[in-house]
């Protein structure tokens, strides 16, 4: 017995001893926390955002209106805190609740914390999970609860917390999500709001609409549980829909909304107290954005400025957000035109046939109709010709194509992949920042990153969280973007964006137009130079036509947006490329027999044509049409009484022509190109072989010998011809 007694004595002993320790603990930690009325009325946590310079951007807060209704506090406190009215500050029945949650499932997932907890961290403390932190929380938890109602502490709470999006606190949560002040909502959004703050990115409704209404209903189920809502308002609320986008959407705001974007995305699990005052730093110009906010049309429109060095978005201007939109032609350099220069199926000079042709039950057309000709690939690319790059994009293939696309973050879903691709015929289409930085690949010489807002984000205490670590890909040859950007400044300057000609320097550019018999729906310009990619898009949201085409409006809000953004001087130019070549090559092969064959050395200066061509695939086939001047077979034939030859046309040829008769050769024509020739001294019933010989200065070409031609015998009139 006195053995028990002593053992008894011992863990008696021991356990006041730790109760002691404990005790000694939290004095300490707890001694210098103080409960500061100004940081409840000015909660830390925030988010600022800063441009590129370093300067902060002026988001304007939202003004409160008026008392929140009952029905909104109450949803809060059915899901966070159900005895929030009854404890002090500390639910001790939740937190053994809790711990006993945690070491049965051997995890340390469930917490504990009240609302007026929650209130501390975020205003106090931070967000380190430590024992030394909890215990600060629980004495400035009992602290607040002395000195403030529940009412009040609910208040503060509630314009504090982070609702996702960069809302902090209720009434700027209830203007994004909704467009109203937070005394307006009613309990199917209160129930949203507050159902969202436990993880307020996973659950934002543009985000996961599925996952937000089923945790929304869950908060509506709570409250009806809690006796705050019967089980005709519970349903009532449960029919209203969501959200489909955000209220604040207004044209000023989309760059901010980008950053919003990108910051759920960094942060995915982020929630109230996590971050304290968060300094966001993005690559945001001010004058630039001012340019593009100067945009005017009676459209939706949609215009933006990248930043090709940087991979980075630094204006932004939109009445509906980046929606994905039909890219028209504007796919045509990315998805066909490039892949095939990188293939080696064509280069600019490549003769594309313009022939209407079924492939099986689709059958493109031209906007003016096909032509029936060849033109080089340069002029199908600037002047937009539809049926050249729909038979190349069948010649290259659908999956090939498909495949440069994805390397540069264009994916096409399987029902997209047909040959209408080639020609941006898709259900949804690609977004104009993607599209963008497809286009900065040829200005980054083959390299693809995609673009950002964020360049860095720190916390309260000038920790980095995150700094952005840019990883390109390789998607093109330097040859082959060379290439393509000399192609698009010829669109610029010839061809469909011809507009943009005015620009003091040079530029590369595509328009496209997406349309039906109704109208058009979707028009761009993307253009670019080393330095920037400008896109403008002009639609209506709702997919109702427009007279409105690609290098109109676009292309002139484009050229009004590069002559703003380089007021100041030219960019920098494109840089000569080793791996292209300059070539001349024959004129006549090319517009006669569509053959790319390099000019004879012999040939007259000034009269071949001249492309670039990459030098790991340049033509190596020669003509020798002035070196070994050669003709097709000239017509012959007898009229009235003479001979007449008609010569097949080469441009700086001379001619001889040789007649043999009875063994005896004459040359009965020495000198230029002449179309038709007579030989009048010929006698009749006699046989003649003519032979021609081309010239071209001192090279002698092969000579012709044409089929013999004998002319009729002199007819005698008979005797009794007067009878006749």
């Amino acid at each position: 017995m006195k053995r028990t007694f002593k053992i008894l004595g011992v863990l008696t002993a021991g356990a006041l001893i730790v109760l002691l320790a404990l005790v000694l603990y939290y004095l300490g930690v707890t001694a210098d926390v103080r409960l500061d009325a100004d940081k409840l009325s000015s909660p830390t946590a925030c988010v600022r955002l800063y441009d590129k310079r370093g300067e902060e951007i002026a988001v304007g807060a939202a003004a409160e209106g008026g008392e929140l209704p009952a029905h909104v506090k109450e949803a809060f406190v059915a899901v966070e805190d159900k005895r929030f009215f009854t404890h002090h500050g500390v639910d001790t029945r939740r937190i053994f609740g809790a711990l006993w949650h945690n070491l049965t499932s051997f995890s340390f997932k469930e917490g504990a914390s009240t609302i007026s907890q929650q209130l501390i961290k975020n205003t106090h403390l931070s967000s380190e999970k430590t024992i030394a932190r909890k215990l600060r929380e629980i004495k400035l938890a009992r602290a607040l609860e002395k000195r403030y109602s529940k009412e009040e502490i609910l208040s503060l709470y509630l314009h504090s917390i982070y609702f996702g999006h960069s809302a902090f606190g209720i009434e700027r949560a209830a203007q994004y999500y909704f467009g109203k002040c937070a005394a307006l909502l009613t309990p199917a959004e209160g129930a949203m709001l507050a159902g969202i703050v436990r993880s307020p990115n996973r659950y934002s409704p543009f985000r996961d609409a599925a996952r937000c209404k089923e945790r929304r209903d869950l908060v509506l189920a709570l409250m009806r549980e809690q006796g705050y809502l019967s089980e005709e308002e519970e349903s009532a609320a449960k029919a209203q829909p969501l959200p489909a986008s955000p209220a604040e959407e207004r044209q000023q705001n989309a760059y901010l909304a980008c950053v919003q974007k990108e910051l759920a995305e960094l942060f995915p699990d982020a929630k109230s107290g996590d971050w304290g005052a968060l300094d966001v730093y993005t690559y945001y110009d001010p004058a630039v954005q001012e340019a593009l906010d100067g945009i005017r049309t009676q459209t939706d429109c949609c215009a933006l400025v990248r930043d090709n060095r940087e991979n980075a978005l630094i204006a932004l201007a939109s009445t509906v957000g980046t929606p994905r939109r039909s890219p028209a032609s504007a796919i045509k350099p990315l998805l066909v035109y490039a892949p095939a220069l990188e293939e080696n199926l064509i280069s600019p000079a490549t003769p594309l046939l313009d022939e209407k042709t079924k492939f099986g039950d689709y059958s493109p057309d031209d906007y003016g109709g096909a032509t029936g000709g060849y033109m080089s690939a340069r002029y199908a690319l600037s002047h937009s010709v539809n049926i050249p790059a729909v038979r190349l994009f069948n010649e290259l293939g659908i999956a090939r194509g498909c495949g440069y696309l994805k390397k540069i973050g264009l994916e096409v879903d399987e029902e997209d992949a047909s040959l209408a691709l080639a020609l941006g015929g898709m259900r949804e289409g690609f977004s104009l920042p993607a599209l963008a930085d497809g286009y900065a690949v040829f200005a980054n010489e083959g390299l693809y990153a995609p673009s950002a807002v964020i360049s860095l984000v720190k916390d309260e205490r000038g920790r980095v969280l995150y700094e952005r670590s840019e990883r390109k890909r390789k998607v093109f040859s330097e040859d082959v973007c060379w290439l393509m950007s000399d192609m698009l400044q010829t669109t610029a300057t010839e061809g469909t964006a011809k507009r943009l000609k005015f620009l003091p320097f040079p530029v590369c550019a595509k328009t496209g137009t997406a349309g039906t018999k109704e109208g058009n729906t979707d028009a761009y310009c993307m253009a670019y130079t080393k330095e920037h990619t400008v896109g403008v898009w002009m639609g209506n949201a709702d997919h109702s036509p427009t007279q409105i085409t690609g290098g109109g409006l676009p292309a002139n809000e484009t050229l009004r947006i590069f002559r703003a953004l380089y007021k100041g001087g030219a960019p920098t130019p494109f840089a000569p490329c080793d791996g292209v070549i300059r070539l001349h090559f024959d004129r006549e092969a090319y517009e006669t027999r569509h053959d790319i064959l390099l000019s004879d050395p012999a040939a007259p200066p000034c009269e071949d044509m001249a492309e670039y061509f990459r030098k790991c695939a340049q033509p190596t086939a020669a003509s020798t049409r002035y070196s070994s001047p050669a003709i097709e077979m000239p017509a012959i034939s007898v009229q009235n009484g003479r001979v007449k030859i008609v010569l097949c046309q080469t441009k700086y040829y001379d001619y001889e022509i040789i007649r043999e008769n009875r063994g005896k050769k004459a040359t009965i024509y020495s000198g230029k190109y002449r179309n038709i020739l007579y030989d009048n001294s010929v006698i009749a019933g006699e046989t003649y072989v003519y032979t021609v010989l081309p010239k071209y200065k001192e090279h002698a070409g092969t000579p012709v010998t044409l089929p013999s031609v004998t002319l009729p015998g002199r007819q005698t009139l008979p005797q009794d011809w007067w009878s006749e």
